[in-house]
């Protein structure tokens, strides 16, 4: 460690994946710390350890993937076999973002001291405590810390365990259903249920102590509390004394026991309101418990402490964690907002705080510069909308404001309500979970007016989805106040919103589509009927995909197999989507694909992913919830397919006059399943303002073409830049002239 004081940079890996059912969300956290490491201070190195041990450095290309399985077979052909010894000569400092077992159980520390590698968080001490649950409960207990009152089945009793048994324990301990049965040695809600009588007992019970494949672990049953639930994350300082963040006030969301794992990761879904709904003194009293019990475990660098306010007014600790989620919109990123912190920041300061402690780099040793640099251009990402696919726009604004480099833009992140007005946002309300949650917390002075736009930015990046973010409408007032923007104009975003106008056109150019047909809700109410369906489905043939005709992100998508279901399933659509027409196409066989391509006047179609859905349809969670949905890029295909489907989209690209950039939904077929007995690419929709969100698929084509996330998002600000060449020199020329003037 002599040489790293007087190196440039720091180099710091990114250690994730690793041996524990919670690698999916090591991943998604591991991949968010890369995102936000100041790239002017330091080297940033990704390592990935498979559950099988073996550790890699892991290639770029691969960082933003949605699973691990998009890219685990290709890990030992791409990616670099290190071994733990490696490390020392790889990097200068590791920031730990695996979870759970062999990632917070003072394993991976222990390696780390052995190594003399200086790492972020709990040392092996309080990493093991923290991670046994039972033990750490005792301690808790032992000084006045109130837990949930409990029993511990040891694994070894399980095989054998007889229901009448553990009633009678339970009766002993005065616990009473409905009760939480949780493993002893896991985190992140796995294998986590609430039983709400005696029959399912056992069946939970085995279900917690085998939910990690690979051993059996004690189970602990514990009192369900009632209450607030609250999440309190704690800091460390430069001199080892603590403070405390705001707190959290976590809402479960309706029918369902607890927090699971699709609420605290699927966006949109979680309620959290920080700072929490209680009196300031329960506040304090809060963090007054959670710094006590942060130092009783042996935390370090950070804590994240869960737990409930009971009815009767006590604070209940029911999890305490050193390794906390570091998903974008995570409680550790919010509660920092609170005090000004944005994700560089905090991770910087972090990282910093246990450098100083190891002697690597001495007090305001380095100064960000960042702001003082001249000649950055505006950028304005406007997110929210009132579609359907507003949390998922928020997901994606909020990426691309963390993505667009900060040494060459300023960002100005702007919401657009339901109501379709504007509000400037802060760091606080930018990192809330919800389009619901910034809505509630607005006040009059963030308002702005569409026409204010021009005076604060020099560029719009549109991360709307749906509505009028793609359907021509936000392009034609940006238009009008000469503002250049990202992807495609007026008459090609207007088309594309419009999947059925879409298909009939680029049928009349030759191109592939599925076959459809439009039905408007007044035609259906009056001639409701089989015979109706029948005779306006006439040139299509079972099996059908029913789904609206300007809407996207699997929102009121069914597969319909006969007359009868469709019958039934118009119904519902119509009186639960919100939707006067409903588009009724055939359902396509074959291999599903997803292709990305930019450019304005040379277009470049990147490599196609192949879509792995569970079901028929891709579901919403398949799209965004991390560790569900799968996609293979590039897709299993002959580099001669390839290249045809490639070429394909080029050519659905310049038909429609797209710019910028574009992913096309689409289905491959060989000679062998193709109706037409030849080789042909089916269109299914064109999204001109795709998804930009952490693992979405164009950030996997890109990358495969060497372009990184923040790379390929400052492409798209070039391209936008380039088609409206005009408006920013004219804009320029005019404020020139005014200041001259």
């Amino acid at each position: 460690m002599a040489g790293v004081a007087h190196k440039l940079k720091l180099r710091v890996g990114v250690l994730m994946g690793g041996r524990s059912i919670e690698r999916e969300v090591s991943f998604n956290s591991g991949r968010t710390i890369c995102d936000h490491l100041d790239t002017q201070r330091f080297d940033i190195i990704p390592i990935f350890q498979k559950d099988n041990g073996q550790v890699y450095l892991l290639p770029w290309h691969f960082l933003h993937r949605g699973k691990i399985s998009d890219f685990y077979n290709r890990l030992d052909l791409e990616a670099k076999k290190i071994s733990w010894d490696d490390l020392k000569d790889i990097v200068d400092f590791v920031y730990l973002a695996l979870h759970g077992r062999y990632g917070e159980d003072g394993t991976v520390q222990g390696i780390l001291e052995i190594m003399k590698i200086p790492y972020l968080g709990s040392k092996v001490f309080g990493s093991a405590l923290v991670m046994d649950k039972v033990i750490q409960k005792n301690i808790l207990k032992s000084n006045g810390i109130y837990v949930p009152n409990d029993l511990v089945v040891r694994s070894f009793r399980i095989k054998n365990l007889k229901l009448k048994d553990v009633l009678q324990e339970l009766k002993i301990k005065k616990i009473s259903f409905p009760v939480v049965v949780k493993p002893a040695h896991e985190g992140s809600s796995f294998g986590v249920n609430v039983v709400k009588n005696e029959s399912n007992l056992l069946k939970a019970i085995n279900d917690a102590s085998s939910c990690s494949p690979d051993i059996l672990q004690d189970v602990i049953i514990e009192e369900k509390l009632d209450g607030m639930e609250f999440v309190s994350v704690c800091l460390q300082k430069e001199d080892d004394s603590w403070f405390g963040l705001s707190v959290t006030e976590v809402i479960t969301e309706k029918g369902y026991d607890f927090y699971d794992y699709t609420q605290k990761y699927m966006p949109g879904r979680a309620t959290k309101i920080t700072p929490a709904r209680c009196s300031e003194e329960k506040k304090q009293e809060i963090l007054n418990v959670c710094l006590r019990v942060t130092k009783l475990l042996n935390f370090s660098d950070i804590s994240r402490i869960d737990g409930f306010i009971a009815e009767e007014g006590k604070i209940y600790i029911i999890d305490p964690n050193s390794i906390t989620g570091m998903s974008p919109s995570s409680f550790l990123f919010n509660q920092a907002a609170e005090i000004g912190m944005n994700h560089t920041q905090l991770i910087n300061y972090l990282i910093d705080i246990e450098l100083k402690r190891y002697g690597i780099i001495k007090k305001d040793s380095f100064k960000n510069n960042m702001n003082k640099i001249k000649n950055k251009k505006r950028i304005v990402v406007l997110l929210g909308g009132d579609t359907n696919e507003r949390e998922i726009s928020l997901e994606s604004g909020r990426n691309i404001c963390y993505k667009l480099s900060p040494h060459k833009y300023d960002v100005i992140p702007v919401f657009v309500d339901i109501n379709r007005n504007l509000h400037k946002l802060t760091t606080r309300l930018l990192v809330q979970n919800s389009t619901k949650e910034i809505s509630e917390m607005l006040t009059d002075d963030l308002k702005l007016n569409w026409s204010d736009l021009p005076k604060i930015c020099d560029f719009v990046f549109i991360a709307l989805h749906g509505g009028i973010g793609e359907n021509g409408s936000v392009q034609g007032i940006l238009e009008m106040l000469n503002l250049p923007y990202n992807g495609s104009g007026v008459l090609a975003s207007s088309l594309c919103m419009d999947k059925f106008k879409t298909s009939e056109y680029l049928k009349s150019k030759g191109l592939e589509v599925a076959q459809s047909i439009l039905l408007n809700k007044t035609e259906w109410e009056k001639n409701k009927s089989l015979n109706f369906l029948k005779n306006k489905t006439k040139n299509l043939s079972y099996t059908l995909v029913l789904k609206p005709h300007n809407d996207g992100c699997s929102f009121f998508v069914e597969k319909i197999k006969n007359e009868k279901e469709l019958f039934e399933k118009l119904d519902l659509y119509f009186k639960n989507s919100g939707k006067d027409i409903a588009l009724i196409e055939e359902f396509i066989s074959g291999m599903e694909l997803t292709c990305g391509a930019f450019g304005n006047n040379k277009i470049i179609s990147m490599p196609p992913s192949k879509v792995l859905a569970i079901k028929d349809i891709l579901s919403i969670e398949e799209k965004f919830l991390p560790g569900t949905g799968e996609n293979l890029t590039p897709a299993p295909l002959p580099q001669k397919v390839l290249k045809f489907i490639q070429g394909q989209i080029s050519s659905v690209y310049k038909e429609l006059n797209l710019k910028g950039y574009a992913r096309i939904d689409c289905f491959y077929q060989n000679e062998k399943i193709s109706p037409t007995k030849k080789e042909r690419l089916v269109i299914l929709e064109v999204n001109n303002l795709p998804g930009m969100t952490p693992a979405t698929a164009i950030f996997h084509q890109a990358a495969e073409i060497g372009l990184k996330p923040m790379e390929f998002v400052d492409k798209i600000v070039e391209l936008g830049f380039e088609l409206h060449e005009k408006k920013y020199l004219q804009k320029n020329k005019s404020k020139r002239l005014n200041i001259s003037g």
